[in-house]
């Protein structure tokens, strides 16, 4: 496989989580980021966009403009540090993400020549674009056409740019790679299912 890059996006607001520090969390004795940044170690670079803060393996950080600005604006900063024509994109709140999962993301847009990229969908069908791996020029590319529309990338959703993007999908093979935790709900599901195995 070809190398690669990878953008984890750790700079949400929680709102959901009544502004928790989310990527902080400690699920089983480790925070968040920590078991996304596991996902990621193929990777020749790993960009970590969010406020710095202890992480067990090295990593490279960005910080988005505006602050809370959202994923857009996030994920901008992250490419900028990003050098290979592949990108793994994680959110940082995914406690049972691995690296099988980002093989197969990666594995799967090397066989999809027409596509900019592939999603992760979780078991009801729901794309998860912040599990993905994507081709560097589509996403900068896309980037560069919606700030020259909008005249910002601050507060616009998401889906702006993937709406506008060939992707294609693989289901979840674990069912539970896509898990993500939104709210404290998720939180206490995941520390019950780690905790006990």
């Amino acid at each position: 496989m070809s190398a690669h890059d990878a953008v984890v996006l750790a700079g949400g607001a929680a709102r959901r989580l009544g502004g928790a520090d989310k990527p902080g969390l400690e699920v089983a004795g480790r925070p968040l980021l920590d078991r996304v940044l596991e996902a990621c170690e193929g990777a020749v670079d790993t960009v970590v966009v969010g406020p710095r803060r202890p992480t067990r393996r090295p990593v490279l950080w960005a910080r988005e403009d505006p602050p809370g600005g959202g994923p857009l604006p996030a994920l901008a900063a992250g490419l900028a540090r990003a050098g290979s024509d592949t990108v793994l994109v994680f959110a940082a709140d995914m406690p049972f993400l691995t690296r099988t999962a980002a093989d197969a993301l990666r594995e799967s847009l090397g066989r999809e020549a027409d596509a900019d990229g592939v999603v992760l969908t979780d078991p009801s069908g729901r794309d998860q674009p912040l599990a993905a791996a994507y081709r560097t020029e589509a996403l900068r590319r896309g980037l560069a056409l919606i700030a020259t529309e909008h005249g910002t990338l601050a507060g616009l959703p998401l889906r702006l740019l993937t709406e506008e993007l060939r992707l294609h999908r693989l289901p979840d093979p674990s069912g539970s790679d896509s898990f993500d935790c939104d709210t404290w709900d998720d939180v206490a599901a995941a520390r019950a299912r780690l905790e006990q195995g």
